[in-house]
């Protein structure tokens, strides 16, 4: 195993002081899966006190007492950080993440010590200087056949947050859970000992799930199987058999194909963009609107002229038509869409309930509110002005990714969803948001609204101070502006300078 010279250097001074020193936990599982390892957590066992072990670190590096109380002691070392423990074991004492008592023991057996770990992937730990693996519970036979598996009933069922662990794990890794892990999950829901977890931890796991997870649909399903959407999440269990207008499936399914889908546009988007790749904060924005933009009913509008057409017995030939209207080939004003009762209170109620980031919360919801614009504009090929108005309540660019996600989700592209299902390549090609992008970027809308022409200083230039009228002036400006009416400030000053004197 590729390992930073420095904790084999570390290692082999603490021999000297009769320790051993073990990289424990994820780390480990990493290494053997492949994968990058972020988090390296250093278990030494071996020394009398913490205390010697702080100490004897403190010619590595600067120090740390974080974590202190549960035997761990912080190492940074040119900016890479290295975490150091005593073995412990944990007992439940009380509810919630704090109520445990923690007893650390620089001479406990690896096996008593790893006892205390969720699954057995994570119970694995990795000599140093010898390069033996400990395997007390059987973790690189379940790596090797991609099962989650629990460790121990009693102190699996100690902390509950071990049940979205295993929902974002599964989703990580798309390994299976172990048939045994599965009851006790769905058990420890149906005793509501989820009811205990503070949101904060619950939305830690989720950001894992959503950003670690090439089909965070995966752990939605487990959601779903254990009850945990009917009982914490009513708004996401709403879409489960409510059926889409003109597909043969209902939401649920639906969402789930276009999170997926979303994940793969984001890591394609990650290769053109690096700094936006890095932004966590855009991926969970876009990835959250997926997730809520059925939180809704959509009114269709049907030209009575076509209503058999997309009755249930002509599903086929209703295709034919969508897709003719999709690729703008069909010169007809077939549909309409609306999401007048789009519930965005209930997208606010759900994503409280997991954070109280409320700037956060609040940039979401224009990307649910509008999600069907894209194609609404292009099959009614919508004027410029419009466009405009809709950039200064959304990003544009960040929509059509949203309605891209949607788009290619439709159950009606199968063999689009079977790739995002398979984790194969996807062309995300989408029409309406490929035209949506190209004029936004023309009328200089794509990521940002139109710069107005006139601002405050211009008016008090032209005499006026600050009043209603002021404001009212600057507004017909710009809407004039966004039409296409006024093309330049001259034009436009001219045009206030009338007003005024009007």
């Amino acid at each position: 195993m590729n390992l930073p010279s420095i904790l084999k250097v570390i290692a082999k001074d603490l021999q000297t002081q009769g320790a051993r020193t073990l990289l424990v936990g994820g780390a480990v599982r990493d290494m053997i899966m492949e994968r990058e390892v972020k988090d390296y957590d250093i278990e030494v066992y071996g020394l009398n006190t913490l205390n010697s072990l702080e100490n004897f670190l403190h010619a590595y590096g600067n120090v740390s007492q974080v974590g202190k109380c549960f035997g761990v002691v912080k190492l940074y070392i040119d900016k890479k950080e290295y975490d150091f423990s005593f073995p412990r074991t944990e007992r439940k004492i009380g509810n919630g993440h704090r109520g445990f008592c923690v007893e650390v023991d620089g001479f406990l057996d690896f096996s008593t010590a790893a006892k205390r770990r969720d699954f057995t992937m994570n119970a694995l730990g990795y000599d140093i200087l010898t390069g033996k693996i400990l395997d007390p519970f059987g973790g690189l036979q379940d790596i090797q056949h991609k099962v989650l598996r629990h460790i121990d009933d009693a102190t699996f069922m100690d902390d509950p947050l071990r049940v979205y662990r295993a929902i974002q794990f599964a989703a990580r890794f798309e390994f299976r859970i172990a048939e045994e892990t599965s009851i006790l999950c769905q058990k420890m829901v149906e005793n509501k000992q989820l009811d205990e977890l503070p949101k904060e931890r619950i939305y830690e796991e989720w950001k894992k799930l959503l950003l670690k997870a090439s089909k965070p649909s995966i752990g939605f399903e487990l959601m779903r199987i254990w009850g945990i959407t009917i009982r914490y999440f009513p708004e996401l269990h709403a879409l489960i058999g409510y059926p889409r207008w003109y597909l043969e499936k209902d939401r649920w399914a639906h969402t789930m194909i276009s999170i997926d889908i979303m994940v793969s546009i984001l890591k394609k988007q990650r290769q053109k963009n690096k700094k936006q790749a890095s932004n966590h904060k855009f991926w969970l924005k876009l990835l959250f609107a997926v997730l809520c933009h059925d939180f809704g009913k959509p009114f269709i509008t049907i030209n009575p002229k076509y209503e058999d057409i997309f009755s249930g017995k002509n599903i086929q030939k209703h295709k034919s038509i969508l897709a003719a209207v999709q690729t703008n080939t069909l010169d007809v004003s077939i549909y309409t869409f609306s999401y007048k009762t789009i519930d965005l209170e209930a997208v606010r109620s759900f994503l409280y309930r997991l954070t109280n980031e409320h700037t956060f919360i609040e940039s979401i919801l224009p990307l649910v509110a509008y999600h069907l614009k894209p194609s609404e504009f292009y099959i009614q090929n919508i004027k410029a002005g419009d466009i405009c108005r809709l950039a200064t309540k959304v990003s544009i660019e960040e929509l059509v990714l949203v309605a891209t996600a949607d788009y290619l989700g439709g159950e009606d592209k199968k063999d689009i969803s079977t790739e995002a299902q398979t984790n194969q390549n996807i062309t995300h090609n989408y029409p309406a948001g490929n035209w949506l992008l190209m004029v936004a970027e023309n009328l200089q809308v794509k990521n940002k609204p139109l710069k107005p022409l006139l601002q405050g200083r211009d008016l008090i230039a032209l005499g006026m101070t600050p009043s209603v009228r002021f404001k009212e002036i600057l507004d017909t400006v710009y809407i004039l502006q966004m039409e296409g009416e006024l093309y330049n400030k001259k034009i436009a000053l001219d045009y206030a300078k009338s007003l005024i004197q009007a």
